[in-house]
């Protein structure tokens, strides 16, 4: 098995490109393929593993499951960059859906002291603080592509210790 010439990450056989860095790597004279042309093993794109920094990034994907799976899945549980985003991914969502819950019962109060008018109110706020989560969510997606560790205030923290 092969190294990266960039970061010394294991290459996979038959890859293109480093699953650590992204790093595009020569084709080794031994395999006898040429170049553009598929594997001669049979193998599907379906078997090759995501480069890191794209599982990391999917590891928001959808919340908790994705930051489950990622944290347990073989090739991936062994990076300190998927292993981070997928925990922050995990706490991340777990809060949305604590405030989410929090939310709903404050309001659920208001309206019962000073009657539907708060659902007029409710209701843009719920649009504006939703569309606020998405662009965080997207931003921290961009973070993981790009191999920043990115930390959430106290919930980055938690997900850094998480990993000690």
């Amino acid at each position: 098995m092969a190294n990266c010439t960039k970061c010394g990450a294991p290459i996979a056989a038959g890859s293109a490109f480093c699953g650590s860095c992204g790093q595009r790597v020569s084709v080794p004279a031994e395999t006898g393929s040429v170049a553009g042309s598929p594997p001669a093993s049979g193998a599907t794109s379906g078997s090759v593993p995501l480069t890191m920094n794209l599982a990391a990034a999917l590891s928001y994907a959808l919340g908790l499951i994705t930051g489950i799976l990622f944290l347990v899945l073989d090739p991936y549980k062994n990076n300190r960059l998927v292993r981070f985003h997928a925990m922050q991914s995990i706490l991340f969502s777990a809060a949305c859906i604590v405030f989410a819950i929090a939310w709903s019962i404050l309001v659920g109060i208001l309206v019962s002291i000073a009657g539907f008018w708060v659902l007029t109110i409710d209701v843009p706020l719920r649009l504006l603080i939703g569309l606020a989560i998405f662009l965080f969510w997207l931003y921290l997606m961009f973070q993981a592509y790009s191999q920043r560790e990115y930390r959430i205030p106290w919930l980055g923290d938690l997900a850094a210790k998480q990993l000690k």
